[in-house]
């Protein structure tokens, strides 16, 4: 057989590259799932949630913006994560907060006519307190049309109001907490055919809004005693605030109290008996208070990527009911928890990977905004910041205790072949959907609206829907598996995200002939 001995020469070299190339690719998979390895055994055999779940919750306590408690709470995150050894740690103001501060120190109601009965109650927050124990008879105000103000007007002073029930207590056949099902993720990974609401929606939203706002204006001037609001159910008033610019008068005061005893009063004014009630609330406004930023972290070490960042967050502050546990303590535990298991490791990451735990949130994801605003995209000039360009992404968690069972793409279908390749070594943990579809209501907003890459995950709910803003919402809402599960998970993608070569892609600029930034804003 005859040899052409050109292409016996191209044959070794081919042969040779391929000897150089090869151990390098698999010294590179090696690498990676020596990391995965690592990750999993520190945060299962050495977690510190059990730590984080008790200072974050039952030490801190209740995290409304502008309290005490959240500034008590800031310290606590701070010093915490000083003592993993993190570095640049500091509470970082973002914006002044106008509503000021607010606390409460005694909060009690009961009714006392046709007879007596005291319950749970939850002052809503920025009101005003009563000044002492007061007493009144509670009327049952209907007002659904701009013409029904009038029949109240001139007979409400010196009374407790309370509105019709806006929901009825239904006895539910399913379970308090629930793990997403194989058919609800596979529902879910599919497109979403949502669109912009309707006119008519629209149209009804406005409409309630302005007659809200009317009979804000006329209850002002009946001199009350007090509102009272419907609560959750299971005996447990919700949290809430009122709409207090900081300036002028505080509105009267206002209450939260569970669904059930609501409902019983109102049955009772419904059915002709006479009501009464009293109560107590001690409350205390702080003008002048900002909002902060909890942030640390490890820093980067290429020398062309260190000044690049992955982002991780979770929102601090909560409402002044409960704990604010799974709304979201548990998402900074599982953050914190995070950057400790990459600390323990002395991982030495590309890129710089920082921890931020937001402020305001519940106000308006004003944490969050500012952090934008300030470093990546100012949002009243419609300019990219010095950090923009140097931003890959961010992670959000922010939807309970609940493990991951995917991610949220926000319709960045870029993004969708890395979280596939990230998810391999961890799809035996249960982290298996990814959905183009958009999710909302949280920090992750800030970033995606802005142009930069910002995702919230996939939960299993437990008992979210339970706890949700309301006295309940304490450490025993808390899944230990779970937020351990989390941020093992988390660790890996801040890990994997801040090791590429490239940033992490963005979804294409789209320009817009409407009157707003080219960002979503």
């Amino acid at each position: 057989m005859k040899i052409n001995f050109v292409n016996f020469r191209m044959l070794l070299v081919v042969s040779f590259l391929c000897a150089l190339v090869m151990p390098v690719s698999s010294q590179e998979v090696a690498a990676d799932l020596e990391m995965a390895y690592k990750i999993r055994q520190e945060g299962q055999r050495n977690s510190g949630i059990e730590t984080l779940a008790y200072i974050m919750t039952d030490l801190a306590g209740p995290r409304l913006t502008g309290s005490a408690g959240i500034e008590r709470a800031n310290e606590i995150a701070r010093a915490k994560l000083a003592e993993y050894g993190l570095s640049n740690v500091r509470i970082e103001q973002v914006i002044d907060f106008n509503r000021g501060g607010w606390d409460y120190t005694k909060a009690y109601a009961a009714m006392t006519l046709p007879y007596y009965n005291n319950f749970s109650v939850t002052p809503v927050a920025w009101t005003a307190g009563t000044s002492g124990l007061i007493k009144g008879e509670v009327i049952l105000v209907d007002i659904k049309t701009l013409e029904d103000i009038e029949k109240y007007r001139g007979k409400l002073s010196g009374k407790i109001i309370m509105a019709p029930s806006t929901t009825q207590y239904e006895v539910s056949f399913e379970p308090l907490a629930s793990r997403l099902t194989d058919e609800e993720l596979e529902s879910l990974a599919m497109a979403d055919e949502g669109g912009r609401p309707s006119r008519r929606i629209v149209g009804d939203y406005m409409a309630m809004r302005e007659l809200r706002t009317k009979i804000t204006e006329f209850l002002k001037g009946e001199n009350i005693l007090m509102t009272i609001n419907q609560g959750s159910a299971f005996n447990i008033p919700r949290s809430s605030g009122a709409q207090y610019d900081g300036k002028g008068t505080p509105p009267t005061t206002e209450i939260n109290i569970p669904m059930e005893v609501y409902g019983r009063m109102e049955r009772l004014l419904k059915n002709g008996e006479k009501v009464e009630m009293e109560a107590e609330i001690k409350a205390e406004f702080t003008p002048g208070k900002s909002v902060y930023n909890v942030i640390a972290e490890i820093p980067g070490t290429d020398p062309k990527l260190k000044d690049q960042v992955v982002l991780l967050g979770a929102h601090i502050d909560s409402w002044h009911g409960g704990t604010g546990a799974a709304d979201n303590a548990s998402g900074c535990i599982v953050m914190m928890e995070a950057l400790r298991i990459l600390k323990a490791l002395d991982a030495k990451p590309r890129r710089t990977i920082r921890v931020a735990l937001w402020g305001g949130e519940e106000q308006g994801l004003y944490g969050s905004r500012g952090y934008v605003s300030k470093y990546l995209y100012d949002r009243e000039k419609s300019e990219k910041q010095p950090g923009f360009d140097k931003f890959s992404v961010y992670f959000n968690m922010d939807n309970g205790t609940g493990r991951y069972r995917g991610v949220y793409l926000q319709e960045n279908i870029l993004a969708r072949p890395l979280f596939e390749e990230w998810m391999e070594p961890f799809k035996d943990m249960g982290f298996t959907t990814i959905t183009n579809r958009n999710t909302g209501g949280t920090d992750h907003q800030s970033f995606d609206g802005a142009g930069l890459p910002g995702f919230q995950f996939i939960q299993d709910e437990i008992e979210y829907g339970r706890g949700y803003h309301t006295l309940a919402d304490t450490r025993e809402r808390l899944l230990v598996s779970d937020l351990r599960h989390n941020a093992i998970i988390t660790a890996w993608l801040a890990w994997n995200a801040a090791m590429e070569d490239q940033l992490f892609p963005r979804k294409p600029e789209m320009k817009s002939t409407q009157q707003r930034s080219p960002y979503g804003f």
